[in-house]
C-alpha cells in the first residue's frame, strides 16, 4: 500500500457523498468515491484502498456483495469496511455484517466527530498492518539471502 491510500467512500445519493467526505476531511487522507457497487469494486481492484466506508443499499452490487467478494481476494480481504445504514437495526444485517468482518455498521445520520473518530482509527490499523507485512517479507529475504550465503560458504 502507497503511502497515500485512499479511503473510499461508497454512496449513491450525492448529498451522502458530500457529507461523509466533509465530516472525513480533516483527517488529512486522500478521499475517493464511488455511486455503486461495481464503481467501488473496480476501485478496490486497482488497488491503494485503505479504508471503505460503503452504504449498505447501492446500486449493482450491493454492500454486503460487495463486501463477500473482497474477503475471498488475497488482495483485498484486510481493507476494513465501515458498513453504513439508514434502515435502522436490523439483527439480520448485523449478523451478515460480523460474519463478513466488517469492522463497523453505522446507523445514518452519521455523527461525523464518531465517524472521523471510528474512521482514523481504522485507517491507521490497516497501514500498520501493511508496514508490518512489508517488514515481515523483507525479513524472511534477508533470512533467505543468509541462509543462501552460508550454504554456498558451505560448498567451498
Amino acid at each position: 500500500m502507497q503511502p497515500d491510500a485512499r479511503i473510499l467512500i461508497v454512496d449513491d445519493h450525492k448529498d451522502s457523498l458530500y457529507a461523509l467526505e466533509s465530516a472525513l476531511a480533516p483527517l488529512g487522507h486522500p478521499l475517493g468515491r464511488a455511486t455503486t457497487g461495481d464503481e467501488a469494486l473496480k476501485q478496490i481492484l486497482r488497488g491503494n484502498v485503505g479504508l471503505l466506508l460503503l452504504d449498505v443499499r447501492v446500486p449493482g452490487a450491493g454492500g454486503l456483495e460487495v463486501v463477500r467478494y473482497m474477503r475471498r481476494l488475497e488482495q483485498t480481504q484486510h481493507i476494513p469496511v465501515m458498513l453504513l445504514t439508514a434502515f435502522g437495526r436490523d439483527p439480520e444485517l448485523s449478523a451478515a455484517a460480523q460474519g463478513l468482518g466488517v469492522a463497523d455498521l453505522v446507523a445514518k445520520p452519521v455523527d461525523p466527530w464518531i465517524l472521523r473518530l471510528k474512521a482514523g482509527h481504522l485507517y491507521r490499523a490497516y497501514r500498520q498492518r501493511r508496514a508490518l507485512e512489508r517488514e515481515i517479507l523483507e525479513l524472511r529475504a534477508q533470512l533467505h539471502a543468509a541462509h543462501t550465503d552460508r550454504l554456498e560458504r558451505d560448498r567451498t
